[in-house]
């Protein structure tokens, strides 16, 4: 019969706990997801609602989704500079 062994580490803990800017780290990525998803729903109830008026030509609303799409990879990529 197959036993499973246990841990062998001194520390039972998950490594993430034991760096002292996790808990920075995970406030900045949830504060990014946010700013994000809010950036995206805002571009598309704007986008959307003047393309649907006929408003907005289609050049104009392509060019605003790639604005859109790069602001959200910018916004995302801040985090990699972390320390």
């Amino acid at each position: 019969m197959l036993r499973k062994k246990p841990p062998t580490s001194a520390s039972s803990r998950p490594i993430f706990e034991e760096s002292p800017g996790w808990s920075v780290l995970q406030k900045r990525a949830s504060r990014t997801i946010k700013q994000n998803l809010f950036w995206a729903f805002f571009y598309n109830i704007i986008g959307v609602g003047f393309a649907m008026a006929g408003m907005l030509q289609p050049v104009l609303a392509a060019l605003a989704m790639i604005a859109s799409s790069l602001l959200v990879i910018w916004n995302s990529l801040r985090l990699r500079g972390f320390q």
